[in-house]
């Protein structure tokens, strides 16, 4: 078997844009981690006029504690992905060089 060089100089260039990334595709997460940053916000910014009325205004007690409960899990699910994060740069930086 013999190495051509320019047969493999062709099969170079032919596999060559496979590997290209092609700009209009989204990676696969996309834009999640701005959706779920604006998801959060959002969550955060409707409890707050709920938590008034209720205490200002006499409101529904069950829509405060709905609104609360909805803020909870919000924030727990924060903190969870912020240490997963943590977790991952640590694992990162303990990999030997």
């Amino acid at each position: 078997m013999m190495f051509q060089a320019n047969g493999a100089l062709q099969s170079y260039l032919q596999a060559k844009p496979a590997t290209r990334p092609n700009p209009t595709d989204t990676p696969p997460l996309g834009n999640a981690g701005g959706t779920a940053v604006a998801d959060f916000a959002a969550t955060l910014a409707a409890t707050d006029p709920v938590a008034q009325q209720t205490m200002v205004a006499g409101g529904d007690p069950q829509a405060l504690v709905e609104a609360l409960t909805q803020t909870q899990l919000a924030m727990d699910t924060a903190v969870a992905v912020r240490d997963r994060v943590v977790e991952a740069y640590q694992e990162i930086l303990r990999m030997p060089v």
